[in-house]
């Protein structure tokens, strides 16, 4: 019911809290009892609470891509295909056509259902697993042609509990095809855990409340976010403009590779964002196809990058973005059975660049520049052997990646990763990683000279190199952004390029493919290279003191101070200030 009283602000934001306290609480116990290092290192996971009409309504601090959109269209999928939902239930899906994100996010569905059978809420609980039982030992498989070349067990909103009990059938199931079935057990048994805490705790808090007042805060809280967004958008200028952002050539790409065209609409009067990204080419014979879930949110992303960070996301102000999407378009809604394996990340990402850099066109003091690509061999997935016991391990490691893009009024996040975790991903540590698995970390730096220049930098490139100890490792990796870095905006420079290498026993380099799936063997490693992110307005107008902090704290040189900035720095560290002015006269 939302018959009644309007909430007044103080409820709206207690309750607000009470219902980001529950997320927080279930990505707390995720974090705390996962198995695998992807979870309870990286932190690649994220929560959140959907209403009995599929509306998204409170998340945790998560990752965007997960949240946006696709909790709301798995929350469809499982109600048209379980129409009965009772208290015990819980589902699994991980169907980049269902809903999902992509294969390798495990997503628990748990419906909230009153004593008199009423389903109230969702509990969604989503987990970047290490292994998903693909045809080969990553679950980033960019070379697939297609779902059965990249092999994963795809499960549809599919029910795995009933009465609060586990089908052991699907347990069994998973633990034959997943190379390292306790971990997944144990992540497993974390995403059920987390899941059954949220639905406690919504249970007690409308106990407390009342399921109609928890009803008329769900309808008041969207309307009020959506408010919030149409103060938002009316402070944008008008305006349209078309960006375009090239992923790097991979397998199955054209040898130029994937050209991302976002056409961006902004009616301020309408308080309206309308983002058109149906003129893109079809799906490839690759897994670098986007699912529907990762389409709409790389476009959101976008949106919400480039406006007052304060707005609340969640369905209501979702009701303000309209984005355009076409069925079999590698931006769009791909059919079954094309591969959507990298659908998180790599043309995910241009997307969310395009919009942003669209926006920052539309008019000075919005938009983002573009972040920098992933996925590097850094933040690959490390497989084998253990050489003293002989027991097989897989972890996705995030040993580092940069890459943050420069913002109309601040330098970037350095660690934001890439545009679609929005830096809430952990960056390793290298110690923890050296347990983990057989590996060694010889070096781990960021880059001088790397960084997009411009009035508010982008981040620079970071190096790192690794390699097996006692073993040969298998690594998979997607790593774009060496042939298209990412660009700056209103005038600001690229970020550096991504690259990767191998160093032998002998000391000898040798090129790498940036797609690939490679075995280091004992001695040898691998050096990474990240891509940086683009700067934001033109590189003479940034402010000189901050030029020559970068070049004392040792991010640029003196000849790039020079050169790029139009900034003379002395050996001291110091400005030649008439020097600079005639320099940048």
């Amino acid at each position: 019911m939302t018959t009644g009283k309007t909430m007044d602000g103080v409820q709206l934001a207690i309750l607000n809290h009470r219902f980001e306290g529950i997320t927080r609480k279930m990505a707390n116990t995720l974090l705390r009892t996962g198995r695998s290092g992807v979870l309870n290192i990286a932190r690649d996971f994220s929560c959140c609470i959907v209403t009995a009409g599929c509306e998204l309504l409170s998340t945790n601090d998560g990752l965007p891509i997960h949240v946006l959109s696709g909790p709301d269209i798995m929350a469809r999928w499982m109600k048209e295909f379980h129409p009965d939902l009772k208290r015990g239930d819980a589902f699994l899906n991980n169907s980049p056509y269902h809903g999902c994100s992509h294969a390798a996010d495990h997503t628990i569905l748990v419906p909230v259902v009153d004593d008199d059978g009423v389903h109230r809420f969702t509990v969604v609980v989503k987990a970047h697993q290490a292994d998903i039982g693909n045809s080969i030992p990553t679950t980033y498989h960019g070379a697939a042609k297609d779902v059965y070349e990249e092999g994963a067990l795809i499960f549809p909103a599919v029910q795995v509990q009933r009465d609060f009990e586990t089908n052991q059938d699907f347990v069994r199931m998973c633990r034959m095809r997943i190379r390292v079935p306790e971990q997944w057990w144990g992540d497993f048994l974390a995403m059920i855990g987390a899941a059954r805490i949220g639905e406690r705790e919504i249970m007690e808090l409308a106990a407390e409340q009342g399921w109609d007042n928890l009803a008329r805060f769900e309808h008041d809280w969207l309307d009020y976010s959506e408010r919030r967004m149409i103060d938002a958008l009316a402070a944008l200028p008008a305006g349209t403009s078309i960006r375009k952002s090239r992923h790097d050539p991979f397998p199955g790409t054209p040898d130029t590779g994937i050209e991302v065209t976002a056409k961006v609409s902004v009616d301020p009067g309408a308080a309206r964002v309308v983002v058109d990204l149906t003129d893109n080419p079809d799906c490839l014979p690759c897994g670098l196809n986007l699912s529907e879930a990762c389409s709409r949110t790389s476009a959101m992303i976008g949106v919400f990058n480039s406006i007052e960070h304060s707005v609340p996301k969640n369905a209501g102000s979702f009701r303000r973005i309209e984005v355009l999407l076409r069925e079999n378009c590698i931006v769009g809604i791909p059919r079954h059975p094309t591969s959507t394996s990298v659908s998180t990340t790599n043309v995910a990402d241009r997307v969310a660049n395009a919009v942003q850099s669209a926006l920052a066109d539309v008019g000075p003091g919005i938009g983002l520049a573009e972040c920098g690509a992933v996925i590097p061999p850094a933040v690959g997935v490390v497989s084998g052997f253990r050489p003293l016991t002989g027991e097989p391990f897989v972890n996705q490691l995030f040993l580092g990646m940069t890459g943050g893009a420069g913002a109309p009024h601040a330098d970037a996040w350095i660690t934001i990763g890439h545009v679609g975790n929005a830096g809430l991903c952990f960056v390793d540590s290298v110690e923890l990683d050296e347990l983990r698995q057989p590996i060694l970390v010889y070096e781990r730096r960021l880059l001088k000279d790397t960084e997009g220049a411009g009035e508010y930098k982008g981040a620079p490139s970071i190096a790192v190199s690794f390699g097996p100890v006692g073993c040969d490792i298998s690594l998979g990796y997607v790593s774009d952004g060496a042939v298209n870095p990412a660009g700056g905006v209103r005038g600001g420079g690229s970020g550096g390029r991504a690259d990767q290498y191998r160093i032998t026993n002998a000391g000898v380099r040798e090129p790498l493919e940036p797609c690939a799936q490679i075995t280091l063997h004992d001695g040898e490693r691998v050096m990474s290279l990240s891509s940086g992110g683009g700067g934001y307005g033109r590189a003479v107008e940034r402010d000189p003191d901050q030029v020559a902090r970068d070049v004392r704290e040792g991010w640029v040189s003196t000849e790039r101070a020079r050169d790029v900035y139009g900034v003379v720095v002395t050996d001291r560290g110091a400005i030649d200030a008439a020097a600079t002015r005639a320099l940048r006269q």
